[in-house]
């Protein structure tokens, strides 16, 4: 690399892309290479963590005169499901939708090998999903005592998910999954904590306002549903989790890692 690439860059001045790729490189290469018990742990953090987006939500509903449709509170529910998103990529702890994009970087540079990938991403995903349950049981079983947020919020939150076509399902999840790889590139190029929390805030709050299907603040949203809801059953669950990993592993793999990664060692940058 050139002085200018190798060098980190100075205040103010932009991230290089190659500097922002070899960052993506090394942190997936640590990951594939880190224990199995280490993943695991983290990523349950994290799936317990992202649930306080949605549970945000469904306070807001409850309390908001407005609802869906209504401008002043969509905009309230984008920023509160970003929440959940803060407290995981700040805290670092490990997402499914973010490794859909680092983890496959030392892959395509040859570094790593699929069934690496294969099992990093298995583990970051089950312990998301389980650590994601582990959250909304605790929470429906507090939810009467709390008394801040109403069954129907939940359910309204889920229906929002679920009441679709599978097909638009799936689209749907290939774009949110395209917004989280492009999170996890705009992270590594920030250069401060107050960057790192708009670009966060302004990714996912864009997924929240357009519902979009994340599978792993989705398993949160719709297993609300699941429990409180007589309209959503464990089918909708389980067909939204399928479609919602697929397109978001495609969305982050295909319209991120590859074409990012393509053009940065084609020169770009």
């Amino acid at each position: 690399m050139a002085e200018s690439e190798s060098e980190p860059a100075a205040a103010g001045e932009q991230t290089p892309a190659p500097d922002i790729l070899e960052s993506l490189i090394e942190s997936g290469q640590h990951e594939i290479e880190r224990e199995s018990t280490g993943i695991l742990l983290s990523g349950f953090s994290a799936g317990l963590d992202i649930g306080f987006g949605p549970l945000l939500m469904a306070v807001l509903l409850t309390l908001t005169a407005g609802g869906y449709g209504d401008l002043g509170t969509e905009l309230l529910l984008a920023s509160a499901y970003s929440v959940g998103f803060i407290f995981v990529i700040i805290a670092r702890s490990e997402l499914f939708t973010e490794h859909t994009t680092l983890a496959v970087m030392p892959v395509l540079d040859g570094r790593a090998s699929f069934d690496e990938l294969a099992r990093v991403w298995g583990l970051v995903w089950v312990s998301n999903i389980v650590g994601g349950a582990v959250f909304t049981a605790f929470i429906v079983t507090l939810m009467p005592n709390l008394g801040v947020a109403s069954p129907e919020a939940f359910g309204t939150i889920a229906h929002k998910l679920v009441d679709h076509d599978l097909r638009w399902l799936l689209v749907a999840a290939v774009l949110a999954g395209w917004l989280m790889g492009l999170l996890a590139w705009l992270i590594t190029a920030a250069q401060e904590t107050t960057s790192r929390l708009l670009i966060i805030w302004l990714v996912t709050a864009s997924i929240g306002i357009l519902h979009l299907p994340h599978s792993i603040a989705g398993n949160v949203e719709v297993l609300f549903g699941v429990f409180v809801s007589p309209n959503v059953s464990v089918l909708d669950y389980v067909m939204f989790l399928v479609l919602a990993t697929v397109g978001n592993a495609v969305g982050g793999v295909v319209f991120v890692g590859i074409l990012k990664y393509g053009h940065v060692v084609r020169g770009g940058g």
